[in-house]
């Protein structure tokens, strides 16, 4: 079995201390396998708040994986937003922008869903799509197959397309050839799982689409600060949300799911 621990959207520069502190005593007590962060670490991509962010994430021991999002991405810098638009996260968090973690039961794929023309909206292009591919070519059929991106694969509501990153039907059909079994992202602010199928419908594919709402940060989508856990052992897989309770305080289960892989991919158990 795997543990996965998943945030998101961390906005240093807009976080709560207390919050801070008490997510990583929980994350440490979790002792999982991987952690991994889907972007937003820091809300104006200043240097003092990736130096939060990296003293954050050096608070919890262990292998990990994290992307940027948008906000990441100078936004009142035009020349560096123009030029060089993740020099500080490079320096500061991760060189590589698109990191890749394996081991004998996953295999996990970062993509950089960030971009510099955009001021919220992001975007996979068909480059990445190849590397992402050909990285989980050389995975035996047995591990379990994880994209994480910062904007997500699902709206708001099934009606609506608001958020959902560029390309998406593209990179959707590209997973499905790579048999990616998660989808982790962020962005929304808000916890959600479900199959893909209920927006994409790729013939005897379904792959599980797991956002991630705000960990540490303020700026709240009228929904509690949260993470997720993410428990892998292949052909089963169950997410776990625990949400912040200020009158306690601490986090709470909140949410939990089962799902099952079966001939039409990833069902509810």
């Amino acid at each position: 079995m795997r543990t996965l621990v998943h945030l998101s959207d961390l906005h240093f520069g807009r976080t709560e201390s207390q919050l801070v502190e008490a997510i990583a005593v929980e994350v440490r007590a979790v002792d999982s396998d991987l952690l991994v962060v889907s972007g937003d670490l820091t809300q104006r991509a200043r240097k003092a708040e990736f130096l939060q962010a990296r003293a954050f994430l050096d608070s919890i021991p262990g292998p990990r994986i994290v992307v940027p999002g948008n906000h990441d991405v100078p936004l009142w810098n035009v020349f560096a937003r123009a030029s060089t638009p993740l020099s500080r996260y490079r320096r500061y968090i991760e060189a590589d922008t698109e990191p890749f973690y394996a081991d004998s039961e996953v295999a996990v794929v970062g993509i950089n869903t960030a971009r510099s023309l955009t001021i919220k909206d992001g975007r996979i292009n068909v480059r990445q799509l190849a590397a992402a591919t050909e990285k989980f070519s050389r995975m035996s059929d047995d591990i379990t197959r994880v994209v994480v991106t910062h904007h997500p694969f699902e709206g708001l509501d099934l009606e609506s397309d608001e958020g959902i990153v560029g390309r998406a039907a593209l990179a959707m059909d590209a997973f499905s050839r790579s048999g990616v079994d998660i989808i982790l992202s962020g962005h929304q602010h808000l916890h959600r799982t479900g199959s893909s199928a209920r927006r994409y419908l790729i013939d005897g594919y379904a792959a599980l689409l797991i956002q991630a709402g705000t960990a540490v940060s303020s700026r709240r989508r009228h929904a509690a600060n949260s993470f997720n856990i993410i428990r892998i052992e292949h052909p089963s897989i169950s997410v776990e949300c625990r949400a912040w309770q200020p009158l306690r305080p601490g986090f709470e289960i909140s949410a939990s799911y089962s799902f099952r892989h079966g001939p039409r991919g990833w069902e509810a158990a």
